[in-house]
Parts: structure tokens; C-alpha cells; sequence
């Protein structure tokens, strides 16, 4: 649905995005990560085809963003970090406008469908400059879907929302992803990132990464369970060192942390080995990493070079 190769964008001698590739198939829902300046929203400009690269390839929809602007345009809705609307128009009429200039056949069907879908059908005779930035972050989602496009990019969704919009506007991005909508998230929220996300890619003008969250977390820390004792004393880490599977064993605070791949399979030798040097284990959690430390990771990893 989405392909790049090598995509690059120059201002002057300024390189925002270098060499970019990607896959994304259709109704993934796919995270661009990275730091502010980064080339996330120039990465999406280049995708809309609203800003020509200075290299490389893509295309979208199976259009190539250089030759076929248009029908790039035609199949992707644009959710921008500052939508703009026209504040003295209501709802109703906002929406209406974009979707003739959509070319959108049945304008009031529309219109109505998303208003309702996102919970504004109430107030659609308002004026949007009555909103708060939460009504108006959901009326910018119903502008970009008016049309129906099979690509939705969306740059920090709920940047500013407060909990409760927050909740509905996700809630709504995993109802698209349900239709089958594939759907380009910008965000520094990165728990949101790792819950909504089927893939992300960390991203710093380069791509530094790119896997679901899941894997990443596990390529870079690999997985780490947590034996709660009630006295963890040195010859439990001991024990456990006959096992090839342990990669690492580390105890503070009567917890035994044990590195290891598959502890599904594995935790009942490690388990049956403790008891049997006289540990008395309270119970057994997986120490999980967040994506926020992959991030940090990545990020700072470049710095460093």
C-alpha cells in the first residue's frame, strides 16, 4: 500500500530524510517515530504528494507520489498536528465544504456519518471556534475520511487532547484499522505508539529501527523474568548458571531477575531448580521494557556515533 526506496529530501544542504525504505501493506497501522526535526512530517508531505524528494522512489495506493500526484491526493486523508478550520462556520458546514472540494458524491450521507462516528452529530450546527481542541481534533479526523481513503496519515493525534479524547480518538484509529484503512501514525506518545501500533519505525533522518514493538523490546533487552523470593541469597543466582538458556542473572531486593529466551518454556526448570536449593518463591513476572526505552536506545545510540 505504501513502498518507498531510498527516499530522500534535501533543503539545500540540510538532508531531512536520508534514504528511506519502507513496506507498509495494506490495514497495518504503522508508527514513524523519531525526535522533533527528525523528518517525520516531511516523510508524510513527501507520501501526500504535496512536496517533491530530491531521491529516490515511492508510492502509494500503487501511484507514485513524483508522476501521479493526484491520485496519490485522491486516495489519502492528511490529520495535520494544527488542522485548521473555519471557525465561523458550524460543523455541519465545515465538513460540507471540504467534501465538495473531495468531490464526495453524497455529501450530507458523509458529513453525517462521521460526525455521528465521532460523536459530534449534536453539535454540528455550532461554530467550530466555540470547540474545545479535542471536538476540533475529531472534526479534522472526519474531514480527512470524508472521502474515504484507503491511506490515513495521521501527525500527533492526540497531542493536547485531555484523557477522555484522548481514549476516543484512539478508539476510533483501532476502528479504522478494523475496515482495513491502512494508517500512518506520527507520534511522540509512545505508549500510545505501542498500543495502537502493528509495526514501528524509530526514526532520526535515518530509519534506526523498524519491527512491531513486541520484537524490538526483545532484539535489544531480550526478556528478563522476575523471581520474587522471600531471602534471595547468591547460591540461588548459582543454580541457575548450569542452564545454556541463561544468558544473565541478576538479584536486588530478594528479586532474582534471570535473561533468558522463552521463558514460557523454560520457567519450570528454572522454577524446579530454585525450590530444589531451598528458595521460597512468592511468585514470577516478566520484567517488561516500554518502548520509551527502545526509543531512548536508538536515539541516544546515533547521538553517541
Amino acid at each position: 500500500m505504501i513502498t518507498t526506496k531510498n527516499l530522500s529530501k534535501s533543503y539545500g544542504d540540510t538532508l531531512a530524510v536520508d534514504r528511506l525504505t519502507l513496506d507498509i501493506p495494506a490495514g497495518e497501522v504503522f508508527g514513524l517515530l523519531g525526535p522533533n526535526g527528525a523528518g517525520k512530517t516531511t516523510t508524510i508531505r513527501m507520501l501526500s504528494a504535496l512536496i517533491g524528494p530530491t531521491g529516490g522512489e515511492a508510492t502509494v495506493v500503487g501511484y507514485d507520489v513524483k508522476t501521479q500526484g493526484t491520485d496519490v491526493r485522491r486516495n489519502v486523508g492528511i490529520l495535520t498536528e494544527t488542522p485548521g478550520m473555519y471557525d465561523r462556520l458550524s460543523a455541519d458546514r465545515n465538513l460540507s465544504f471540504f467534501a465538495k472540494l473531495y468531490e464526495v458524491e453524497d455529501i450530507p450521507r458523509q458529513v453525517e456519518k462521521y460526525l455521528q462516528m465521532l460523536g459530534l452529530w449534536e453539535r454540528r450546527h455550532e461554530e467550530v471556534g466555540t470547540f474545545s481542541k479535542g471536538m476540533r481534533q475529531k472534526l479534522a479526523i472526519a474531514r480527512a475520511l470524508l472521502h474515504e481513503p484507503k491511506v490515513l496519515y495521521l501527525d500527533e493525534p492526540t497531542s493536547g487532547l485531555d484523557p477522555e479524547a484522548s481514549r476516543i480518538v484512539r478508539e476510533f484509529i483501532s476502528e479504522l484499522r478494523h475496515e482495513g484503512r491502512t494508517i500512518l501514525i506520527c507520534t511522540h506518545n509512545l505508549n500510545e505508539a505501542d498500543r495502537l501500533c502493528d509495526r514501528v519505525a524509530v526514526f532520526s533522518s535515518q530509519l534506526l529501527a523498524l519491527d512491531t514493538p513486541t520484537n524490538l523490546r526483545r532484539q535489544l533487552f531480550g526478556r528478563r523474568v522476575v523471581f520474587h523470593l522471600t531471602d534471595a541469597q547468591p547460591a540461588y543466582q548459582t543454580a541457575l548458571t548450569d542452564f545454556d538458556f541463561v544468558q544473565n542473572t541478576e538479584i536486588f531486593d530478594n528479586k532474582l531477575v534471570v535473561t533468558l529466551d522463552d521463558p514460557e518454556a523454560k520457567n519450570p526448570q528454572l522454577i524446579a531448580r530454585l525450590v530444589e536449593a531451598g528458595a521460597q518463591i512468592q511468585f514470577v513476572g516478566e520484567l517488561r521494557r516500554s518502548l520509551e526505552d527502545v526509543y531512548l536506545h536508538l536515539v541516544n545510540a546515533k547521538k553517541e556515533k
